[in-house]
């Protein structure tokens, strides 16, 4: 699929996507850790054996199924609703109110979604922590994945672009996962990678010995909200110009 022209920056973006956790809230929150360990606890109690050998196998389903979720699934039948509800029963109180992201979100022109691999629930009440709730059309989740396929499949960028009528090539994803990013940019979408606080993720430990970016993202930040912040201020600055040049080719 052909790619725009001018990747480097957001002039042609009509939808924005974002990732949920590690991106819409800093890393430095840690709510993951505690989501991984609550899957570690479900796996424990669910087959009955020792916290860390769980956690082996969260691990290892993780990264051959997509999500822990995925190979639970595939491999031993658990009931999604299950998994998701304890997973995500977590203290939310270390998410603070994002006024500043707020705005920025706001100023952006287009349409907004949040795709993520968690429920709509989890998000629902991350984004009320963090005074997001109303800034967003959809929230693509889990669940609208049918659990068994998640970032980075390609399955999952076909469902969400369909079920939106969102064009990739028009559209820029925000994630923290490079991976995920691209299967975002094989696409066509502008890829943004979220590189805040660093966490045990292997992603994450990863990213600090690039010495180039991989060419599969188109732009990185550490700070979401003054990112966007300056990215609406360009584009606003650069549409009188383009509606000029419109209008003119339209008289002639």
């Amino acid at each position: 699929m052909a790619r725009p022209a001018a990747t480097s920056g957001f002039a042609h973006v009509e939808t924005w996507v974002f990732d949920l956790d590690n991106t819409l809230y800093p890393a430095d929150c840690n709510l993951f850790a505690q989501i991984d360990r609550r899957m570690g606890e479900f796996i424990a109690n669910s087959f009955g054996i020792p916290y860390e050998d769980a956690q082996k196998i969260r691990e290892r389903y993780y990264y051959e199924h997509g999500t822990t979720l995925a190979g639970l699934m595939r491999l031993h039948d658990i009931c999604p609703h299950s998994f998701l509800d304890y997973v995500h029963d977590i203290d939310l109180s270390v998410v603070a109110a994002a006024p500043e992201l707020g705005d920025a979100i706001a100023n952006l022109p287009g349409r907004k979604f949040i795709f993520t691999n968690g429920s709509r629930k989890h998000a629902e009440a991350v984004a009320a922590r963090l005074g997001l709730s109303d800034h967003f059309e959809d929230i693509f989740d889990i669940h609208a994945l049918e659990y068994i396929y998640p970032k980075p499949m390609a399955e999952a960028y076909e469902r969400f672009t369909n079920a939106h009528g969102i064009a990739a090539t028009a559209a820029a994803m925000f994630d923290d996962l490079p991976h995920n990013l691209e299967a975002a940019h094989r696409i066509g979408m502008t890829t943004v990678l979220v590189d805040g606080a660093p966490t045990p993720h292997p992603e994450h430990q990863a990213i600090a010995t690039w010495a180039t970016l991989p060419a599969y993202i188109d732009h990185r930040t550490e700070q979401l909200a003054p990112f966007l912040s300056a990215t609406a201020a360009r584009i606003a600055a650069q549409r009188p110009a383009q509606d000029k040049r419109a209008a003119s080719f339209c008289l002639t």
